[in-house]
């Protein structure tokens, strides 16, 4: 494996941190009522190493790849979609390509392989490994080579949006059958059952999700002596392009890039990272609650407390991507508002 997953992870700021909420305290409102927008704020000073911080700057990048357990019939979608997928985000058709538009985001879009190759598209990297991974129903999702592959295509798309000089870094997703991947990853980590983690993915209906639950631990079962380690994990029932966002989790914090986890993909690869690395989750801020089943049991893992609750289930980075505004104005009022010494508000009774 590469020698760059064992860099160190970046500290986070205390004295911004301390300076940040010592600012908190002095703003012209009673102490914590502001909720969680005051300590988003103080997280992010503590991250950036700012007393006032910002994410003008976001950078989303959806990582695409193809999975060979799709021919296990575990997908309401057919694998075309993916690359198909692909040219709608490189066209601006995607919910994620409209949102990092609004957001003023730069959107980048990691092509890590499809069965039907979508060809050169503006925005859109090649980094492709193969057409699909294997289908690990049978044989290791991956070898060797090809994570190595996927984990330095999500490192570099973390060193490119540091170029960029981005506040705030957004991992997104697509590939179909990927649910499957990401349930079986986290049923590895976790050692629980596919029958509680499994879910309907694209849509699938209640047969379709006990089929898929049987899939899966027909795979673990498979697999059984060669998932305890995470990279292990990852190689033989992942992803590419989970591969990629646990690479890119990892870079982000070794280089002190602020991360925002998205759904329920997004945060089995944040799993798989902190599993790595458990000062990885210091850089991590969650942004919903995905309407999967298996989510609730993944952050609950990670102690996450996400941000909204809106029955989102999409991926492609575009949960974390509406969270965006929220941080804004989190940022605004604690940058903005006036101490009580400025304001000549008696801060006392």
């Amino acid at each position: 494996m590469p020698d760059w997953l064992n860099l160190p992870i970046k500290q986070l700021d205390h004295k911004t941190e301390a300076a940040a909420l010592a600012r908190q305290a002095q703003l012209t409102k009673p102490p914590g009522s502001l909720g969680q927008l005051e300590a988003l704020a103080v997280q992010l000073a503590a991250m950036q190493g700012l007393e006032k911080p910002a994410v003008d700057r976001a950078a989303i990048v959806v990582f695409a790849g193809d999975h060979g357990i799709a021919a296990e019939n575990i997908s309401a979608f057919p694998q075309a979609v993916t690359g198909e997928m692909v040219k709608n985000f490189a066209r601006g058709g995607a919910a994620i390509s409209v949102l990092a538009k609004t957001l003023g985001a730069r959107l980048e879009v990691v092509n890590l392989g499809t069965v039907n190759d979508p060809g050169e598209w503006p925005n859109v990297v090649r980094a492709v490994i193969a057409p699909s991974t294997s289908n690990f129903a049978v044989e290791p999702a991956m070898t060797e080579a090809q994570l190595a592959q996927a984990l330095q295509a999500g490192r570099d798309s973390v060193l490119r949006a540091r170029e960029h000089g981005a506040q705030i870094f957004i991992g997104g997703e697509m590939g179909i059958a990927n649910t499957t991947s990401a349930s079986a990853i986290a049923c590895a980590l976790l050692q629980e059952s596919p029958q509680l983690l499994a879910g309907p993915g694209t849509g699938l209906d209640s047969k379709g999700v006990a089929h898929k639950a049987a899939v899966i631990q027909r795979a673990l079962d498979f697999h059984r002596a060669n998932l305890a380690q995470p990279l292990d994990v990852l190689r033989h029932v992942g992803g590419f392009e989970i591969a990629a966002l646990a690479g890119a989790y990892l870079a982000a914090a070794q280089n002190g890039v602020p991360i925002l986890v998205d759904g329920f993909i997004s945060s089995v690869a944040a799993l798989a990272a902190v599993r790595l690395n458990p000062d990885v989750r210091n850089w991590m801020m969650f942004a919903h609650t995905s309407a999967e089943p298996g989510h609730q049991r993944v952050l609950t893992a990670l102690d996450a407390q996400p941000l909204l609750q809106l029955g989102m289930r999409l991926g492609e980075g575009s949960g974390a991507a509406t969270v965006v505004p929220l941080l804004r104005l989190a940022c605004a009022l604690h940058n903005g508002m006036a101490t009580f010494a400025e304001a000549g508000v008696s801060d006392k009774l």
